[in-house]
């Protein structure tokens, strides 16, 4: 790869790279206060013990569990493109302006 491509290549995923962990601690944001909401409804539905209080509390757990697995995504996403942003770092020689 040419120095401009691997340049524009690398401007690319530092985009992207910077992107993915902006909606990762959005999302680790949104898990911790999911969390906080499923120990609510988790003491609500043994306090209760109605069906209606555990049916609130499994949705809640079905839905930080999805939320839990999407920021592992996210992650790895985050990392994957730390790894390449290292790789093209490597072969990217930076442009002499003096001469």
């Amino acid at each position: 790869m040419g120095p401009r491509l691997v340049q524009r290549r690398l401007e690319d995923v530092q985009r992207q790279l910077g992107q993915a962990r902006e909606s990762l601690a959005v999302l680790e944001e949104q898990v911790a206060v999911w969390n906080d909401a499923l120990e609510d409804a988790r003491i609500r539905a043994l306090v209760s013990e109605t069906p209606l209080q555990s049916k609130e509390y499994d949705e809640l757990a079905r839905h930080v569990m999805v939320a839990n697995a999407e920021m592992k995504r996210r992650a790895s996403e985050v990392h994957e493109l730390v790894v390449a942003r290292d790789e093209l770092l490597r072969e990217w020689t930076p442009r002499n302006d003096n001469g």
